[in-house]
């Protein structure tokens, strides 16, 4: 009996109608959160959202704090795979020689500049982030404080391009920059209003050169300390 319920339940998981319910709940939190507060958006709201019942968005998820740090996982993981992939190709390419410390700026900023120009889902993975980011209720804040690993994987490349600078001043010019992306990714049209329009941003490619020429000269600049 206890090898036809491990059987049960091994199918069960492998059932594409709970993938594609589990797919459906995450994609309608997303848009919620998106929208609302954390407080403001119940698991109930959630489950009517994707079509489902509230017994299902419990199953998948246990509860809405836990749904909601997936909703912020599966889109972020999706972001540093795509960041690890380039910084590997980026080092990879400039063998024997160290990689360049432009690559390396390429590789952490491209990925998000460009969903933030995406129509679709990772466009409002961004729009996710705005909301939870002016939300005090959000849980977001200890997720990004828990989620490093993926910054730490750029720390040898940019040691390799910048050998004269120490961990500290590279740590110090990587959360800078940062802090620049996450501006960007989450306030660029407040730039059309301070330059009452003259500075287009509305393409993507020259948005991201941009960003990557500051964030260079950051990194090059004497800072003291």
């Amino acid at each position: 009996m206890g090898g036809e319920r491990a059987k049960d339940n091994g199918s069960r998981q492998r059932d594409p109608r709970a993938g594609e319910s589990r797919t459906r709940i995450l994609d309608a939190a997303e848009t919620l959160f998106a929208g609302a507060s954390y407080a403001a958006v119940s698991m109930r709201d959630i489950a009517s959202r994707a079509g489902v019942g509230l017994g299902a968005a419990n199953y998948h998820f246990g509860s809405k704090k836990e749904l909601f740090k997936q909703v912020f996982l599966r889109r972020a993981r999706d972001l540093n795979r795509e960041r690890a992939r380039l910084l590997a190709e980026a080092v990879e390419a400039a063998l024997p020689s160290p990689v360049g410390l432009r690559m390396v700026l390429d590789a952490l900023l491209r990925p998000a500049i460009r969903w933030s120009f995406d129509p679709g889902g990772r466009a409002l993975f961004i729009q996710f982030l705005i909301r939870c980011q002016a939300d005090p209720g959000s849980p977001l804040r200890a997720l990004f404080h828990e989620d490093l690993d993926h910054l730490r994987r750029f720390l040898p490349a940019l040691a390799q391009a910048l050998p004269d600078l120490s961990e500290d001043d590279i740590l110090w010019r990587l959360h800078f920059t940062l802090g620049a992306l996450h501006y960007t990714i989450t306030d660029l049209p407040r730039l059309d209003s301070l330059s009452n329009g003259s500075c287009d941003t509305s393409t993507f490619e020259p948005v991201l050169e941009r960003i990557i020429d500051y964030a260079e000269s950051g990194f090059r600049g004497k800072l003291s300390g």
